[in-house]
This record gives C-alpha cells, structure tokens and sequence, in this order.
C-alpha cells in the first residue's frame, strides 16, 4: 500500500442467538481503500499553465498586430489616401496577404475617392475568430485540478 493511500476500516459487528447455545458473536472487517490519484508536481503543473498562458498572449499579439494593420488599410482606404505614398504603400504591401483571400466577397462601396472595403472587415472578424477558436482548442491542454473541475461543474 502506497503512502499517498488512505485507509478506512468498516466493522460489521453480527451477534447470533441460538437458543441452546451461548450467544455467538460474528465480526466481518472489510478494507476501503481509496483510488489512487497520481498527479503532477505543482510546479510542473504550473510550469505547463504558464507555458499555456504565454502562448495565448503571443497569439493575441500576433493577432492584435494583423488587426491594427488591417484597421489602418480600412481607415487609408476610406480617407482616400494616396496609393503612391510611401506610408500608404507599405500599409497596403502588409496587408495584402491578410486581405487578399476575402477580396470579391462583397464589393466594396466607393463615394469619391472614399472606399469602405468591406472584405477587410470580414477578414478582420474571421482572424479574430479563428484566434479564438486556438485558444479554446489550447484549453483541452491545460492542466486541471479536481478543485477546477468541481469548480467548473458546479457552476453550469
């Protein structure tokens, strides 16, 4: 028996009458063990929640940093900017991978020299969306405690 085990011990105490005999006294003694839990060394456990953790914050990141790229195309696209700009330029060559496979699934609105590109406000959602979807995919990962698990049950 292992040291992480606990013990608990059941007595079924059964007294038999037979009227010709003295009483007799049965005792059954049967042993509980609990299940053995092994688990991992807290900083371990810790160590794997922090490498998760990390990885969430470099995703977001990344993703944040395609968002914020992609809202400058919107805004350049939508002021008019000039295409031949050097600022411009660079906006539009970055952002042409990100906004490229959604070009054509809706038109954009031109008024002028303003265009609202609307294939950049979806690509914007469906990174977004795909990131999160990452994430939650990261959380199968995670390591729990029962304390996690009772937590989270309890609370549905």
């Amino acid at each position: 028996m292992t040291t992480d085990q606990e013990e608990s011990v059941e007595q079924e105490v059964t007294t038999v009458t037979i009227p010709s005999t003295p009483s007799k006294v049965v005792t059954k003694t049967k042993k509980v063990l609990k299940p053995d839990i092994r688990t991992e060394h807290p900083q371990k456990v810790y160590d794997k929640k922090k490498t998760i953790f990390r990885t969430y914050q470099v995703i977001w990141y990344i993703v944040g940093f395609v968002e914020t790229l992609l809202a400058f195309r919107i805004l350049l696209k939508f002021i008019g900017a000039s295409p031949y700009s050097g600022f411009t330029r660079f906006i539009y060559l970055l952002t042409s991978p990100f906004a490229s496979p959604f070009i054509g699934v809706v038109g954009p609105t031109i008024q002028g020299n303003s265009v609202i590109e609307w294939s950049t406000f979806i690509a914007m959602a469906v990174y977004a969306l795909v990131s999160y979807g990452i994430i939650e995919l990261l959380q199968f990962i995670k390591p729990t405690s029962p304390e996690e698990v009772e937590q989270t049950v309890d609370s549905v």
